[in-house]
């Protein structure tokens, strides 16, 4: 790759970061790239002249084949009218009938933005066989400043649940995927999502789901570990006007409240949950009180497959290290496989 290859345009699903090298005694900035189908590079670059200087200093080793994969960015219109971006990487050869296994991954939450970056794991084990992945840039998320987070604070909150759900509706009505071929995933404050999108009238449009290190009883979240610090984004649930709104999107609660009242014609999408004994963020009761419901209270039929896996270690993140985080990749990727894959999405 040559100086002149940084002039061209950054690719669809590529993220770019500067950052100075000595603020006080050079002019030379680092510039870092990656993207969905780019694998990490750095260059070195002159502030005065960023692009028409920049040379490569390292790139990180391809770790899957790019061959015959695209990333586009695309828009769906949410119930308020509100245009919603999002990132789609699949195969450019995959037909538009509805038969692509996808993965709609989200957060929107805390200001925190999904960019796009260079995920392996999903490479090896998802996209090179033919499944697709979506991430959402739904509202409660940092892309568009402040105004986008704060579009979906407290009583707010289900602005970005609308907004994942209407980016479910047009990667469906795109042919890109159906209901039974799609599913949804999202960790801690994603992870609230995806048990939002469980429990929603959207969950019509998920045939799986995976809840990782989830916020799920927002009655008593601010009680349990670092949940106090969040009433900014969630709202006060001991204040009874607050506890009104946070009702309405606490999982927990919301499988008594609507999931289960007769003529709901609500069905569980076949959902992982996942947690860590030693998360200091998130209490693992969360995921722990959720699973019990849905297998104690919910009939068989509503929830076909609920299924529980709690790593002892990992703090927040899961997993301890490479090995623990390795066998719980291969526990989402072969759940997704069965249920919304090739054979799963069939049964």
């Amino acid at each position: 790759m040559t100086p002149e290859s940084t002039r061209d345009k950054i690719p669809v699903g590529s993220s770019v970061r500067v950052e100075s090298v000595s603020p006080t005694d050079s002019d030379e900035v680092w510039v870092k790239k990656n993207g969905y189908l780019q694998q990490d590079t750095v260059e070195l670059a002159s502030a005065q002249d960023p692009v028409g200087s920049a040379r490569i200093i390292d790139t990180a080793p391809a770790m899957f084949d790019t061959a015959g994969l695209v990333a586009e960015q695309f828009e769906a219109t949410s119930l308020d009218g509100t245009q919603i971006p999002y990132f789609l990487v699949r195969r450019k050869d995959i037909p538009l009938d509805g038969s692509t296994p996808t993965v709609l991954n989200g957060y929107g939450g805390f200001q925190i933005s999904q960019l796009p970056e260079y995920m392996p794991d999903w490479g090896a084990a998802w996209l090179e066989k033919g499944g697709a992945l979506a991430v959402a840039n739904i509202r409660g998320g940092g892309e568009f400043g402040p105004a986008w987070h704060k579009a979906a604070l407290q009583e707010k909150r289900h602005k970005a649940y609308e907004d994942f759900e209407a980016v479910a509706r047009d990667l469906i009505s795109r042919g890109v995927t159906s209901p039974e071929r799609l599913a949804c995933q999202g960790d801690s404050n994603g992870g609230l999502l995806v048990g939002n999108m469980v429990t929603r009238e959207g969950a019509r449009l998920f045939g799986a789901a995976v809840c990782m290190v989830p916020l799920l009883d927002m009655r008593r979240y601010a009680k349990l570990l670092a949940g106090a610090s969040w009433m900014a984004e969630y709202g006060n649930p001991d204040d009874p006007e607050q506890w009104k709104f946070i009702r309405t999107f606490s999982p927990y609660q919301r499988v008594e409240d609507v999931c289960l009242k007769p003529g709901s014609g609500w069905k569980c999408p076949k959902v992982l949950f996942t947690t860590s004994t030693k998360d200091d963020r998130v209490h693992p009761g969360h995921a722990r009180k959720m699973v019990k419901r849905l297998h104690d209270e919910v009939p068989a039929q509503q929830a076909p497959m609920v299924v529980y896996w709690e790593n002892t270690e990992g703090g927040h993140g899961g997993t301890a290290d490479n090995k623990q985080k390795s066998y719980m990749g291969s526990l989402i990727f072969t759940f997704l496989w069965n249920t919304i894959g090739a054979e799963g999405g069939q049964k």
